[in-house]
């Protein structure tokens, strides 16, 4: 009889904690702030910002929620066509389905397994904005952490006055140029879900320059209420406000990033 020898395991990405995080979550048991928005929301944003280079962030439910925030900022409606990288999750692609747009996807290139430049500028020449229209924005992803050939593809896009946003879901911490991913395009999205460099259990954070658009985002991601002693909604919003415990863990995770990426280098050099 042959012995079945069972082999352990190996985790693309597992969680890893530090105890920083429980002093992040308790100081929101203590001081009963256990609903979205608080001090750790607010704290968490800005050291995103202070790390990353942006100037605002909105702290969010899932990464998903950041790019479909990012999609309705950039102008998306029925039909409305996005250039989407096609090697990645289907996160990247569903928040434009889910306002009715069209994705066209593009083969990735050998060196990053991202978007091709070569592809992506064929499809501006064929989508010329007089017999096909032109996208509303270019989906970028950054896989696996890996930045994308972005010098020659935030050309295309501003040589053809199309926004980039950047699905930097797997890649905050990684530079191009020594300048974060996330913070070239219009807008950047970053996960912080269980399987990433960080984790807040779940979560997302959608970065800007554009200080007003984020103020937006936060509008819509607070049910869009409005500003009135009742409940009164002029326009569609969605609850995609990150808790205040969440944001208490990625706040506790966040002053380890350096030792996570580190970790990362070093397994992949083994």
């Amino acid at each position: 009889m042959h012995r079945i020898h069972q082999k352990q395991r190996v985790y693309l990405s597992s969680p890893t904690m530090h105890g920083d995080e429980q002093r992040f979550v308790q100081e929101a048991f203590d001081t009963n702030w256990v609903a979205p928005l608080g001090a750790n929301v607010d704290g968490f944003e800005k050291e995103i910002c202070a790390y990353t280079g942006s100037a605002a962030a909105a702290a969010l439910t899932a990464g998903t929620a950041a790019l479909h925030l990012a999609i309705k900022l950039a102008g998306v409606s029925k039909g409305t066509l996005f250039f989407c990288s096609d090697l990645t999750f289907s996160a990247t692609v569903n928040p434009v389905s889910y306002e009715k747009g069209t994705q066209v996807l593009f083969d990735s290139e050998r060196d990053t397994w991202n978007m091709d430049p070569n592809a992506l500028k064929k499809a501006f020449q064929f989508y010329d904005g007089v017999k096909k229209p032109r996208p509303k924005a270019v989906v970028l992803v950054h896989l696996y952490g890996t930045p994308a050939k972005l010098a020659d593809i935030m050309a295309l896009c501003e040589e053809y006055n199309v926004p980039l946003i950047e699905d930097a879901a797997e890649s905050l911490s990684a530079t191009y140029r020594g300048k974060q991913t996330g913070t070239f395009g219009k807008y950047g999205v970053y996960s912080f879900n269980g399987n990433k460099i960080i984790t807040s259990s779940g979560g997302g954070m959608l970065v800007s320059d554009r200080v007003q658009d984020i103020q937006k985002a936060r509008f819509w991601s607070t049910q869009s209420r409005d500003p009135a002693p009742h409940y009164q909604h002029s326009e569609l919003g969605y609850n995609y406000r990150m808790s205040n415990i969440v944001a208490g863990i990625g706040r506790g995770q966040l002053l380890h990033i350096e030792e996570h990426r580190d970790k990362k280098e070093e397994i992949y050099r083994r």
